[in-house]
């Protein structure tokens, strides 16, 4: 049943009481400062809220009630894959050595942390196939960037820098697919989906020829089928001189059992914040992390972390054709902590685990949701379904953001709506593998029951959210005419 209606919360400055305080302030021993004169007149119209130290703890404890997150609901977000982040990858994370080292202090106070990175490396190359991995990208699309950075600097270095024009870019990627090959230079030629939701192989034929630098290939695909057609595709694209580059957004449903190295891809990147538990979300810390073959090594950023032939690891500054570094220092070093801690819970014996089990739930979803919600494609999914709402839109004029914005009255966070876009009226659900049938079951009685009320009583599903502290938004009013400032409101 729909949760019940939450009372619309004050502002804390609604609640601001003039000369009302939540401190005990000390005497000020110093000289007075005419403050107007140093920040000048604004200073005088600044309303800061005045308020007693319990109502800003109720306040505040209130609004974080409020809230939803993965410790308190269940998140279907397709290819976000926000799973549980385990309490023990925090506690190490905050261990002393790690949470208060500097990334200014000299290589050799720092051991541990070094030897951390390079174990992580080691492991997520057994897991992925490739030659090296480097931990340097802050997130995903910055190491969808490194890539193309170091695809730009190998044509370069074979003196076909300004032969190679193009990147080809699925009609089905992330936004951000052509989004880096632009910032890196490259004109994008997009590569159509055929009927079986596969590459279509004849259109990807016509695009070939010397100008083509790369091609940025999903797999799984934002569609969520694994790319029968992957070995044949890095062949074709090989045989032109061109590179591939593998979106790992998508590796949850990989690990550990089967490795995109050994597919034929050249570079990829990965999502240590989605794929290995890390925190994810709200523009925080990440880990864009990329996996490369040999060829690609020199042009890595610098300084590399590596063990040297007497087992020690060190960073390696001597890489004069290295595209230099990417982020500041090295990248979160804390999300590689996470990580490891993760990695090392599961260990080689269960790491299988991961993809079997979100592959498994994805498929329990799908199979459930189906007489509703019919597949995108009928066949087998991988650890996301894609479904389709396009018969409640034309029969009963319901979209499936109604059905999102329902959900949320049925105690669910909605599922990614309207992508990839090439599929109408979209639902793209990942329940990953840390979910419960039980969980399950209950996302999927709320979908089903939505979507008979959407059959029944439409207007139910236009007017939803109707239990939440805020009704339905105008989207789009929101992205074309931002306003977050309190103060200009409460003026006019």
């Amino acid at each position: 049943m729909p949760s019940r209606t939450v009372p619309a919360p004050q502002s804390i400055f609604e609640k601001s009481r003039p000369g009302r305080i939540g401190a005990n302030i000390p005497h000020c021993d110093t000289p007075e400062v005419d403050l107007e004169a140093v920040l000048g007149s604004r200073r005088k119209s600044l309303r800061l809220p005045e308020i007693g130290e319990l109502d800003a703890i109720r306040h505040f404890t209130n609004l974080s009630q409020i809230n939803y997150g993965i410790e308190t609901g269940f998140y279907p977000l397709g290819s976000c894959t926000m799973k549980y982040n385990p309490k023990i990858n925090e506690k190490t994370a905050g261990l002393t050595g790690f949470a208060y080292s500097h990334p200014l202090q000299p290589a050799a106070t720092v051991a541990g942390n070094l030897e951390i990175l390079c174990r992580v490396q080691e492991i997520l190359e057994a897991i992925t196939g490739f030659d090296h991995i480097c931990l340097q990208p802050v997130a995903g699309a910055h190491g969808e960037m490194t890539c193309l950075m170091l695809i730009k600097a190998y044509h370069e270095s074979r003196g076909e820098g300004d032969q190679r024009r193009f990147i080809l870019v699925p009609d089905s990627a992330h936004g951000t697919n052509p989004a880096s090959a632009a910032r890196c230079g490259y004109d994008v030629k997009h590569v159509p989906t055929d009927a079986d939701g596969n590459t279509d192989l004849t259109a990807l034929e016509e695009l070939l020829d010397n100008t083509v630098a790369g091609i940025m290939l999903t797999n799984p695909s934002t569609l969520g089928l694994f790319e029968p057609n992957i070995e044949k595709i890095c062949r074709m694209i090989h045989d032109v001189g061109g590179l591939v580059f593998c979106d790992g957004a998508n590796m949850n449903a990989m690990v550990g059992t089967t490795r995109p190295g050994d597919h034929g891809f050249d570079c990829m990147h990965l999502n240590l914040h989605k794929t290995f538990s890390t925190p994810h979300g709200g523009g925080g810390p990440g880990c864009g992390a990329i996996g490369l073959m040999g060829h690609l090594e020199p042009f890595l950023p610098k300084p590399v972390v590596r063990r040297g032939t007497d087992g020690q690891v060190k960073l390696d500054e001597d890489r004069p054709q290295s595209i230099g570094r990417v982020s500041s220092f090295y990248g979160q070093f804390l999300m590689e902590v996470r990580a490891y801690t993760y990695l090392m819970a599961y260990g080689k014996e269960r790491m299988a685990n991961i993809s079997r089990f979100s592959v498994l739930n994805a498929n329990y979803v799908r199979a459930r949701l189906k007489d509703v919600l019919p597949p995108a494609h009928d066949r087998p999914c991988m650890h996301e379904c894609i479904l389709t709402a396009e018969k409640y839109k034309r029969e009963y004029g319901v979209r499936a953001l109604d059905i999102s914005k329902r959900l949320i009255d049925y105690g669910f966070h909605p599922p990614t709506n309207y992508f990839p876009l090439i599929v109408p009226e979209c639902l793209m659900i990942e329940p990953t593998e840390t979910e419960s049938k039980e969980t399950l079951d209950a996302f999927c009685d709320a979908m089903i029951a939505i979507c008979h009320e959407a059959e029944t009583n439409p207007d139910v599903l236009h007017d939803a959210p109707t239990s939440q502290v805020v009704g339905r938004l105008d989207e789009t009013k929101a992205v074309k005419d931002l306003d977050v400032n309190w103060f200009g409101q409460a003026a006019s």
